[in-house]
């Protein structure tokens, strides 16, 4: 079946940086990096599919579709290779296209993901949460996916916070968060991948994430010839929210490394 034709929010020009955003939020949680980083090159957030302006499409569940819509993104926009960055779900769609399209990334930036696949529990998890949310409506993912989203710094000190990616949990689609969860359920290890790109990258991890502790990034960082850890204090699993500035930081080290 043919790509899907991805919304993209743009900012700024110059050097196109590509930021696929978590699940099962949408484009909308790089409002502070289109901000904080516009003046310094061309800043692309693409909704994913299913997610924000982004039709779901017909495919079977897969990662490697998501990668194919970024090819067909940056094919309609004419952009040979990008600086591709991805947090949670946005990371394993980056080392899908990783995968299926290498010479397309001049710069990687994972965060608050993993290389590795999920254990079969994990998997079957994902799978419950799929039916359950065609069930029952996008509300039950406030209690099985948001309180593990955010940090118990962000939790007790950041209302604001808390508040907008309550929201943007809620907002998202039943039939794109169970093609999502299952898509995810059936990845792949990436850890060959990684070991084979050899550009500029840094990985990033908030120091509270329990969903992708600093362990599986170390992992990540090590496995790329030319990777950087960057640890984000009080941040937890959506650390380009809970900690904007500091995450926008290690997005430009990277860039001053291209």
């Amino acid at each position: 079946m043919p790509p899907v034709e991805l919304a993209v929010r743009e900012v700024g020009a110059g050097l196109p940086v590509v930021l696929l955003h978590a699940f099962p939020l949408s484009s909308a949680m790089w409002l502070d990096q289109r901000a904080g980083l516009s003046s310094v090159c061309r800043v692309l957030t693409p909704d994913q599919r299913g997610f924000g302006g982004s039709p779901l499409g017909d495919d079977p569940p897969s990662l490697d579709a998501c990668a194919d819509d970024l090819a067909a993104l940056l094919d309609r926009l004419e952009l040979d290779r990008v600086v591709l960055g991805g947090l949670s779900m946005g990371g394993y769609v980056a080392m899908a296209f990783l995968r299926r399209h290498p010479g397309r990334v001049q710069g990687l930036l994972l965060a608050d993901t993993k290389a590795s696949a999920d254990p079969p529990e994990a998997a079957q998890r994902r799978r419950d949460v799929a039916d359950l949310v065609l069930a029952e409506g996008a509300d039950v993912l406030l209690e099985a996916v948001l309180p593990a989203l955010l940090g118990p710094t962000t939790t007790a000190t950041r209302p604001q916070v808390t508040a907008r990616v309550r929201a943007l949990v809620q907002a998202a689609p039943p039939d794109a968060v169970a093609w999502a969860q299952r898509a995810m359920a059936d990845r792949p290890d990436s850890s060959a991948v990684l070991a084979a790109t050899d550009v500029p990258a840094v990985v990033v991890v908030g120091d509270e994430d329990a969903l992708s502790p600093e362990a599986d990034a170390r992992a990540m960082a090590d496995a790329l010839p030319q990777g950087r850890l960057h640890v984000l204090p009080g941040a937890g699993h959506l650390s380009a929210v809970e900690t904007p500035e500091t995450f926008t930081g290690a997005v430009l080290e990277l860039l001053s490394r291209l």
